[in-house]
């Protein structure tokens, strides 16, 4: 069975401290060299907890991966607009990476996982170049080597009132997965439901399609029926995640791999 360490402060902002929270599996040590996944809750940049997606970092754990919870700052409780919010995404993808010998991680298998705004942010973090704290060290990379996604917001600019939590529609054209795609991005598994009322489901299909004509990795889990926020659902949970099993067994993410000596 997993467990849940304290939380630890990834970054200093000018509205305070920024934790993470790794579920761990009841195995790991920290000379292991497992995937790491970390997940942003949705919240439309304006609310939400991190604990949304405690099940899911529970699940994947007593797989054996080394999941996150990440907390980012929002409209509500920090007065940020969407960028900032992406910054912090890069900030935590990044801090992973720089901290993976601590954490027993892969450094070159960290995952990006996040639903809805979360998605946004997650995608942004692998798709979206700049948007960087220039405090950090940017010789080490934000960028997640896959990529998980539950109805994420791949294009806000459809939408006048999410494009407004942008500052304006240049800056959320600007930060729209949908409109940056390209050869060389990291391989993604997504899922939406065909009856979302906030984030057209055309948008998940457009996303596949362009991904597949770029060469890139892509799998989508269609939910037929299913509205906004559906995989929260008991009856879709376990689903979601069965299917996002075999993405990461297509990976090579579930192998022995999971746990190994850092070497050196």
């Amino acid at each position: 069975m997993s467990y849940v360490h304290q939380s630890l402060v990834y970054k200093e902002t000018p509205q305070g401290l920024l934790v993470i929270t790794p579920y761990l599996p009841d195995d790991w040590s920290e000379s292991d060299l497992r995937v790491g996944v970390a997940f942003f809750f949705g919240g439309g940049w304006v609310s939400g907890t991190p604990t949304q997606f405690a099940h899911h970092a529970h699940a994947l754990a007593d797989l054996g991966m080394v999941c996150f919870c990440v907390d980012y700052r929002t409209m509500s409780r920090h007065a940020v607009l969407a960028p900032t919010c992406v910054e912090d995404g890069k900030s935590a993808i990044r801090w992973l990476r720089q901290h993976c010998r601590e954490l027993g991680l892969d450094p070159n298998r960290l995952v990006a996982a996040g639903g809805s705004a979360g998605g946004h942010v997650a995608a942004c973090a692998g798709i979206i170049p700049g948007y960087e704290d220039p405090s950090e060290d940017l010789t080490i990379s934000s960028a997640p080597n896959a990529l998980v996604l539950f109805n994420p917001v791949l294009d806000a600019s459809h939408d006048q009132t999410l494009a407004a939590r942008f500052g304006d529609l240049a800056i959320a054209e600007r930060l729209a997965p949908l409109r940056h795609i390209r050869p060389g991005l990291p391989p993604t598994w997504l899922t939406h439901g065909t009856d979302d009322e906030v984030i057209p489901f055309r948008q998940a299909r457009q996303f596949r399609a362009q991904m597949l004509a770029a060469g890139n990795h892509v799998a989508l889990l269609e939910a037929t029926g299913e509205r906004h926020g559906f995989y929260n659902a008991p009856a879709w949970r376990q689903r979601t995640l069965d299917n996002l099993q075999l993405f990461f067994a297509g990976l090579g993410y579930l192998q022995r791999g999971n746990r190994g000596a850092v070497p050196g």
